[in-house]
């Protein structure tokens, strides 16, 4: 009876041993796999994730991109967009892309994308030749000096100060430049050549201005 119960617990042990071995192989068979799922999954999130990253800037790019100012090296450039701007205010910056304030004029001027219903930005560079007719003719001692135009007309501003035919120097921030213009197209559609400056005295940049033959 003992012998029968001891054979029969040998076979039970047997029986468990091979149902262990049996579930064993198919779990790391299942452990792999799902590994390699879960590996896949995390390759396939990453990817998204890195896709959806870079629209943002892919679309950042391209925004800027779209609103890159037209650079003006010769007169007949100068001559042509004068003359080829129809109610729109022409907004011309002459200066150079090496000089820090000029640079930061160029960043305000971007707000081209606020003002693009009624004004186009375009960049003059005073160091070309040909633009020195322009450059004596307006009578730019300092640089950045912005000049603005309706219908190929010389639109002026009251700023204040002694120059009413230009602005000097930078803006103080891109709300500045927009009600500049803006202001300067109301006018300009009811006729008038030179309009007063809406902003402020502090916010005008002041300058020794030197006139010859005066």
């Amino acid at each position: 009876m003992i012998v029968e119960l001891m054979k029969d617990e040998k076979e039970d042990l047997k029986l468990s041993q091979n149902s262990c071995k049996t579930l064993s192989s198919p779990q790391r068979k299942g452990s792999s796999s799902e590994t390699w799922s879960f590996l896949l999954s995390l390759l396939t999130d990453l990817r998204g994730n890195l896709s959806t990253n870079d629209e943002p800037q892919n679309l950042e790019v391209e925004r800027m991109s779209s609103y890159l100012l037209t650079v003006l090296t010769k007169k007949q450039e100068v001559d042509t967009i004068i003359r080829d701007t129809i109610d729109k205010v022409l907004v011309l910056r002459f200066g150079r892309a090496s000089d820090p304030v000029c640079l930061q004029l160029d960043d305000l001027s971007k707000s081209a994308r606020e003002v693009s219903k009624f004004a186009s930005v375009a960049l003059v560079d005073i160091d070309s030749n040909e633009i020195q007719v322009y450059v004596k003719y307006f009578d730019i001692t300092f640089i950045p000096s912005t000049i603005f135009f309706f219908n190929a007309h010389h639109m002026k501003m009251d700023f204040g100060t002694a120059d009413h035919t230009k602005w000097v120097g930078a803006f103080h921030k891109k709300q500045d430049f927009v009600d500049v213009v803006e202001a300067i197209y109301r006018g300009a559609m009811k006729g008038k050549l030179i309009v007063s400056c809406p902003l402020p005295p502090e916010r005008i940049p002041k300058y020794q201005l030197l006139y010859k033959d005066v």
